[in-house]
């Protein structure tokens, strides 16, 4: 029987989940951290305001929120793989930070009423939703008019030379290292899939923009690797 997206994702989720943030630094060579740290600034969060990261995984992003809005701000970060969401309500709990709240629920339809953020942050998530526009039209709703949508992902490097070697890397070493740090081959296997099938940064522009953000901006990051997308809600 054919496993729908939703269904793939969710099981490869459910199993990397342990080993998710080594592999993360593994896998980017810890860039990640660095492209999320510019993408923080260019979003100069305010203190006190409120927040939701969609697909929030293990909570790394949701943790950096919450230190920008200050005890005095709220936090929502949102999954829907439970073994995900276990290790980021660890995290917090051991930080102390009372701000944020891990709920289980789907990117897809959002458990949230129109106009509730000033922020909607997606980090490494978007890739794995079964319709993309859905969920940045669900984003857009629940932002607040003038606050600000994000979406940090992996992109399409345009360089001749290094788009090859990129996708050399994802096809091939990347399913390795997943196999020997988490020996997890097919799953890493799918997130290489995932990353390949994924919209350059021109086209997720133009996705921001149908979904209802205006003065969308992008900027790549390591050469296109991956890309931080900004949107406005009108």
């Amino acid at each position: 029987m054919q496993q729908s997206k939703e269904q793939r994702v969710h099981k490869v989720f459910e199993k990397i989940s342990d080993n998710y943030d080594k592999m993360n630094s593994v896998i980017s060579f810890q860039q990640h951290i660095k492209w999320r740290k510019d993408t923080m600034r260019r979003m100069n969060v305010k203190r006190g305001s409120k927040a939701l990261d969609v697909c929030c995984g293990t909570g790394d992003w949701t943790i950096a929120l919450a230190e920008a809005v200050g005890p005095s701000g709220e936090v929502t970060g949102l999954d829907f793989s439970q073994n995900m969401l276990n290790v980021g309500i660890e995290k917090v709990k051991n930080l102390g930070l009372n701000q944020v709240n891990l709920i289980h629920g789907n990117a897809m339809e959002l458990p949230f009423p129109d106009n509730s953020f000033d922020y909607v942050t997606i980090g490494f998530g978007l890739r794995n939703v079964p319709d993309y526009l859905q969920v940045l039209k669900e984003m857009n709703r629940v932002l607040k008019p003038g606050g600000i949508g994000v979406c940090l992902e992996t992109s399409q490097p345009t360089l001749i030379g290094y788009k090859q070697l990129y996708y050399f890397y994802f096809k091939f070493i990347m399913p390795l290292f997943g196999k020997l740090f988490a020996k997890s081959y097919e799953e890493y296997s799918w997130l290489q899939e995932s990353a390949r099938n994924f919209p350059g940064m021109k086209e997720l522009a133009r996705m921001f923009e149908t979904a209802g953000f205006k003065d969308v901006y992008y900027k790549p990051y390591s050469g296109g690797a991956a890309a931080v997308h900004i949107g406005y809600k009108k």
